[in-house]
């Protein structure tokens, strides 16, 4: 670097203030205006030296060019997509996964078919999705699946569900004539399709179908399927189904079989050999509903102690005695974790629970309950004493008959005599009336100004009505000023509180995949309701 000099103005040569450094560049030393002291004191009154303003006299550096990008080769395989774990990937694939169509005759899953044509990658993971879990909404799709495991029987290994919840034959065919023409799905190729899925998981069929099981296709199902753990029978009741089911009973069982959720809903006329067969034999069983059917009461002692039931419905068992029930709830082991338990009874036909029964059968009940229907027993005022400390972990409650306003309206305000500071709030969301007439119920006394529409009673959001109440509220200004509205399904009417925020969806593990409250048969595999099965859970009555 060039030796720098101090060069004063010519006007005053012995100034060492004015003047400038020749040649025009900083010394070495040289840190900023500020630290030049003139008689002491600095020159500057500057709050920052010119290096911090960048007043610098060495040459700036040349700015470099930004480098283009580098666009990255792919190879087959290897986006971001498919190098995600197979887990990852089967959880985003199962969102494109459209059980049934609205009309059951419409395309369905193109995503997932689209899927198959992109890479090798996700040609496997969708084909896990797209054939684990089959449902059959008609014959025509039954037959097309079929086709497809006989010509590709490596497919059938993927299979763990064959759902007919939502089969409608008259969505092709008019006439039974015309569907046993067709001959899509009959108990021979029923049979083909279960001998192709061999790690077949769940079952679920119902009264649709039920004339094409045969003893041949229960065979199979009983001793033919090692894994098969979800079994659905909802509402056969037909004259094959019944001697299918005789006839196997005669075979030679096995001592265990692998089945841990069994429903028999509404299989009205199966013997009660049935049940003291099947029911001795399910150690592990976890799912019953027997409810409608003619179960006895040895069969019922007859379940295995290692059973662990979580759902119970014995709705509608008319050869069940209420002290057996009651005994069997208090003392076998396989109840003492109930989340979910029907003992309704309609009682203009039958009453299982008298208010004895009732007082015996509260103080029992487990704290895991979630759900109780105790729809056409016998009570009065004394058992809501014994309800309340239910509705402290119940989410469903389903009230016997003889109860009045001011009982019902006691389940969620504490007595006048109670300490405020020992009342625990309620955690019902689900409350049935439907039991009473309009004209027992007292209707202005219970939806007038008392606490069952005011903001008392919440988390409460649906009270189940019979059908003359709901006629006459359904039009009831003072319902619709309470925040409640009036609706209806099938043959079933509520008031659903209106939200504030935002509304419980009513998810629940225990439910399976159902949102609705007031659930009336227990579900065996975890899904979207719908169908025959949604029209036995949310829209028939007991």
């Amino acid at each position: 670097m060039a030796e720098t000099q101090f060069m004063p103005p010519v006007t005053q040569p012995h100034s060492r203030l004015h003047g400038c450094w020749f040649p025009a560049v900083a010394a070495n030393n040289f840190q900023g205006w500020k630290q030049i002291g003139v008689k002491g004191k600095p020159a500057s009154k500057s709050y920052g030296d010119l290096q911090a303003l960048r007043m610098v006299w060495s040459t700036a550096p040349t700015p470099k060019k930004p480098s283009a990008p580098v666009e990255v080769q792919r190879t087959p395989g290897d986006s971001p997509l498919e190098r995600l774990p197979t887990e990852i990937k089967n959880q985003i694939i199962d969102h494109l996964v459209l059980d049934i169509p609205p009309d059951g005759l419409s395309s369905r899953n193109a995503d997932l078919m689209a899927m198959l044509l992109t890479s090798r990658t996700l040609h496997s993971a969708t084909l896990n999705a797209l054939y684990r879990n089959i449902t059959i909404p008609h014959s025509r799709i039954f037959r097309k699946f079929l086709a497809h495991l006989t010509q590709n029987p490596e497919l059938g290994t993927i299979v763990r569900r064959l759902d007919f919840s939502h089969f409608n034959p008259t969505s092709l065919f008019t006439t039974a004539s015309e569907r046993a023409t067709t001959r899509n799905l009959t108990h021979e190729t029923l049979l083909q399709c279960l001998e192709l899925t061999p790690y077949l998981r769940e079952f679920l069929a119902q009264e649709y179908v039920d004339e094409d099981i045969d003893v041949h296709v229960l065979r199979k199902l009983f001793f033919g399927l090692e894994r098969l753990q979800g079994l659905d029978f909802c509402a056969c009741s037909s004259a094959p189904f019944k001697a299918a089911f005789e006839s196997i009973l005669s075979d030679s069982w096995p001592q265990t079989l692998s089945i841990t959720r069994l429903s028999l809903h509404r299989c009205i006329n199966l013997p009660p050999a049935v049940f003291e067969m099947l029911l001795p034999r399910l150690p592990n069983l976890t799912h019953l509903d027997v409810a409608g059917t003619r179960i006895t009461d040895a069969a019922l002692m007859s379940i295995p102690h290692t059973a662990r039931i979580t759902h119970l419905n014995l709705a509608k068992c008319k050869q069940l005695s209420s002290s057996v029930v009651i005994d069997f709830l208090t003392n076998h082991p396989a109840v003492k974790n109930l989340v979910y338990l029907s003992l309704a009874a309609d009682f203009r036909s039958y009453e299982l629970l008298d208010e004895d029964d009732v007082t015996r059968l509260l103080p029992i009940l487990p704290s895991t309950l979630r759900s109780l229907s105790l729809k056409g027993s016998k009570m009065n005022g004394s058992h809501i004493s014994l309800l309340r400390p239910l509705t402290k972990h119940l989410e469903e409650l389903s009230m016997g008959r003889r109860l009045k306003a001011e009982d019902i309206n006691r389940l969620f305000l504490p007595d006048e005599d109670m300490e405020q500071l020992d009342w625990i709030p309620h955690t019902l969301k689900y409350l049935d009336l439907s039991d009473y007439i309009a004209s027992s119920l007292n209707l202005p006394a219970l939806f007038g100004s008392s606490s069952l529409l005011n903001k008392h009673s919440a988390p409460l959001e649906v009270v189940e009505l019979p059908d003359d109440a709901y006629t006459r509220l359904s039009r009831s200004p003072p319902v619709t000023r309470a925040g409640w509205t009036a609706t209806d399904f099938g043959s079933r009417a509520w008031l659903v509180r209106k939200p504030e925020g935002t509304r419980d969806l009513g998810f629940r593990d225990w439910k399976m995949g159902a949102a609705f409250w007031g659930m009336r048969k227990v579900p065996v595999a975890f899904s979207n309701v719908g169908g025959m099965y949604g029209s036995y859970m949310f829209k028939r009555h007991l």
